[in-house]
C-alpha cells in the first residue's frame, strides 16, 4: 500500500473515531441531563471534548512520529506510525466518554485546548525565527573561517570571482586573491533604501491624511482600494517600470543639468521602491489615524485650532507610534528587494555616494552567490549566508530601535494627556 493511501485511510479513520466520539459523548451527556443531575456544561460541549480526546492525541503521536522521522533520521514505518496514532486515539475517545460525567468541567477542558494552541501559534514565529538564524550562523561561522571577519566588515571591495580556482585545486591563489569585503553592498542596500523611503515616507503618509481627514466617504471607498492594487503587483513588473521608463527619464533630466547618469543607476530603483511600498505606509497610516478618538479633533476645534493645526499637533502625534510601525514595515520590504535592484540598477558593487551611477545590493548578491555555480562550500557561495546574518542583525537593530522610539513617543503622549 502506498504512503498516500494509508494517510488516506488513516484520515478517514480518525474522522470515523471523532464521530463516533461526538455522538457517545453528547448521548451520554444527554442521558445523565435528562436524569435530572447538574451538569457543569452542555452535551454539545462534552462532545467536543471526546472528540478533542480522540483526534488530538493521535495527531500529535503523529506529529512527533514524523518529527523524529525527518529531523532526526529514525527509520519508522508510516503504517505502524499510523496504526499506533489510531491506538491512541482510540485511548483517547475511551478516556473522553469515560470523563463525561456531573462533576466535569468540558467547557474549561475545552477553554485550555483552545489556549494552547493559540499559544502555539503565538510561539510559531519565535521559533522560526530562532531556525532562521540558526540555519543561517552555522553556514556563516564557516564562511568567517575562511574569511577574515574584519576585513568582511570593513573591506571596500567585493571580488569574489577568483574564489573559482579553489574547485581547480588552487584554492590557496583562490583565497588570496577574493576579496569579500561588504562595505559596497551595504553602502548600495542603504543608499537605495534611503531614496526609496524618501519617496515612500512623505506621500503615503500625505496620502493617509488627505484619505482619513480630508477625502469625502465616496473618494475614500474609490482611491484606498486603488491605493492598494499597487502592492500587489509583482516586482518583476516594477523591473520593468524602472529599466524602460523611469532610468532613461533620469538619464535625459540629468543630462539637461550637464549630470553623466548610467542607465543602471541607484536613483531609479529607489524611486520606483518608492511606489511600490506607498500602500504599505499609507494603508497602515490611514488605519492608525482613523483610531485616533474624535473626541480630541473635537476639543482641539472647540479650543479654536483649525484642522490642519489639530491634524498637526494632535492627530499625528497621537498616531505616531503606528507611523513609525508602518515605515519600519516599509523599510523590511525595501530592505529586502531583489528584482527591481537587478533589472534597474545591476549586479556591480560600487562603493559611491552618488546615486546617478550603478551599484547593488545585499540581497542581490546573495541570490547571485546562491545561484551560480560555485560549489556550497566554496568562499563565495557561503559568503550569502555571512551576507544574510548581517543583513538580519542590521534588521534586528532597527526593529529594536523603532521599538525604543515607539515607547518613548507613547510614554511622553501618555504623560501630556494625564
Amino acid at each position: 500500500m502506498q504512503t498516500n493511501q494509508i494517510l488516506a485511510l488513516f484520515c478517514g479513520t480518525l474522522l470515523v473515531l471523532g464521530l463516533i466520539a461526538f455522538f457517545l459523548g453528547r448521548a451520554k451527556a444527554a442521558k445523565v441531563r435528562a436524569s435530572g443531575t447538574a451538569m457543569y456544561a452542555q452535551p454539545d460541549q462534552y462532545a467536543w471534548f471526546s472528540v478533542l480526546s480522540t483526534a488530538g492525541p493521535a495527531i500529535a503521536v503523529g506529529a512527533v512520529g514524523a518529527f523524529v522521522m525527518l529531523l532526526l533520521g529514525a527509520e519508522i514505518p508510516t503504517l505502524y506510525l499510523l496504526a499506533a496514532s489510531l491506538v491512541v486515539g482510540c485511548a483517547g475517545l475511551v478516556m473522553g466518554i469515560n470523563l463525561v460525567r456531573p462533576d466535569f468541567h468540558a467547557r474549561k477542558a475545552i477553554e485550555r485546548v483552545i489556549r494552547f494552541f493559540l499559544a502555539g501559534a503565538a510561539l510559531i514565529s519565535i521559533f522560526t525565527t530562532f531556525g532562521i538564524l540558526l540555519s543561517i550562523v552555522g553556514e556563516a561561522l564557516r564562511f568567517f573561517q575562511m574569511q577574515n571577519f574584519w576585513d568582511f566588515i570593513t573591506g571596500t571591495t567585493w571580488n569574489p570571482g577568483a574564489s573559482f580556482l579553489e574547485a581547480a585545486g588552487r584554492a590557496e591563489e583562490g583565497a588570496s586573491a577574493a576579496q569579500f569585503g561588504s562595505v559596497p553592498l551595504f553602502a548600495g542596500t542603504f543608499m537605495i533604501t534611503l531614496i526609496a523611503m524618501l519617496v515612500a515616507i512623505p506621500v503615503g503618509l500625505l496620502s493617509a491624511i488627505y484619505m482619513a481627514e480630508y477625502a469625502p466617504r465616496r473618494v475614500r471607498t474609490l482611491a484606498k482600494p486603488v491605493l492598494e492594487v499597487l502592492a500587489g503587483i509583482p516586482t518583476v513588473v516594477y523591473g520593468f517600470f524602472a529599466a524602460i521608463t523611469v532610468a532613461p527619464i533620469i538619464v535625459d533630466v540629468s543630462g539637461v543639468f550637464g549630470l553623466d547618469a548610467s542607465f543602471n543607476n541607484a536613483l531609479a530603483p529607489g524611486i520606483v521602491m518608492g511606489i511600490m511600498i506607498i500602500p504599505f505606509i499609507s494603508s497602515l497610516s490611514d488605519d492608525v489615524i482613523n483610531s485616533v478618538p474624535d473626541s480630541m479633533r473635537q476639543g482641539s476645534l472647540a479650543l479654536g485650532m483649525t484642522q490642519g493645526e489639530t491634524i498637526r499637533d494632535v492627530v499625528v502625534p497621537a498616531a505616531l507610534p503606528g507611523i513609525i510601525s508602518a515605515s519600519l514595515l516599509a523599510v523590511s520590504r525595501a530592505l529586502g528587494e531583489t528584482m527591481i535592484v537587478v533589472m534597474a540598477a545591476g549586479m556591480r558593487p560600487n562603493l559611491t555616494a552618488n546615486p546617478l551611477e550603478d551599484m547593488t545590493t545585499v540581497t542581490v548578491r546573495i541570490v547571485a552567490a546562491l545561484a551560480g555555480d560555485q560549489e556550497f562550500a566554496s568562499a563565495e557561495t557561503l559568503s550569502a549566508f555571512a551576507l544574510g546574518l548581517v543583513l538580519f542583525i542590521v534588521t534586528l537593530s532597527l526593529n529594536l530601535v523603532s521599538v525604543i522610539m515607539i515607547r518613548r513617543f507613547r510614554e511622553k503622549y501618555r504623560i501630556n494627556n494625564l
